[in-house]
């Protein structure tokens, strides 16, 4: 699927719903080249404009890289993936990281933040009960996001991960954490995936994070 494919749907969903120009696709590059990238995402009308997302330390340092080095512009550098310790000192051309779970990771890049002399706004997952996932407990919310706050980072807002292939599952997840962002004053909702996103919309996303159907030939 196209990148016009998948922002018309976007829209679609979006204006079916009551909340046309409320969502921003945010492109999940992890696994794919800069020219890979070049060619599905930033080359396509509307895509220089898109936040471009990565999971892994080290490939998102390397693709700033070559990024900076051909010249190519990239309007935001997104962080989805775990933060652990060693690979928070990679964050620091990120404009938002999408996967804070604990206070020690605010800790840590509000103070490499001091040294890069910026930090990138957070997003705090939202754990979503399957044994194995990441992200902070419903009941732990406000006070992590008190103590993020407290560190001088920016909480823009949640972010979720529904179960793979469980529509029904996944509204009722989406739906219960756009609760939570409401009851704690935050506007951002970073929710839903290639497979899933419609669901998200409906239920209040305003990031989805699309990557494999960017990249279908």
């Amino acid at each position: 699927m196209s990148l016009h494919a998948v922002l018309t749907e976007i829209d679609q969903v979006s204006t079916s719903c009551g909340r046309a120009g409320q969502v921003q696709l945010v492109a999940v590059t992890k696994g794919h080249s800069l020219a890979d990238i070049q060619r599905h995402v930033l080359s396509q009308p509307g895509g220089d404009a898109l936040p471009l997302a990565e999971s892994r330390g080290q490939e998102l340092r390397d693709k700033m890289d070559e990024a900076a080095q051909a010249g190519q512009a990239v309007a935001q550098w997104h962080f989805i993936g775990p933060l652990q310790r060693n690979k928070i000192k990679y964050l620091s051309r990120v404009s938002l990281v999408h996967t804070l779970e604990e206070l020690w990771q605010a800790e840590e890049i509000a103070r490499l933040g001091h040294k890069w002399g910026r930090a990138p706004a957070v997003l705090i997952q939202v754990h979503n009960g399957e044994a194995q996932k990441h992200g902070c407990s419903p009941a732990e919310l406000p006070a992590l996001r008190r103590a993020t706050e407290q560190t001088g980072l920016e909480v823009r807002g949640l972010m979720v991960m529904a179960p793979y292939g469980q529509p029904h599952e996944a509204r009722r997840l989406f739906g219960e954490t756009a609760q939570l962002a409401h009851d704690l004053g935050l506007s951002e909702l970073s929710m839903g995936m290639s497979g899933d996103f419609a669901e998200a919309i409906e239920q209040g996303a305003t990031l989805v994070r699309v990557g494999t159907r960017l990249f279908e030939e």
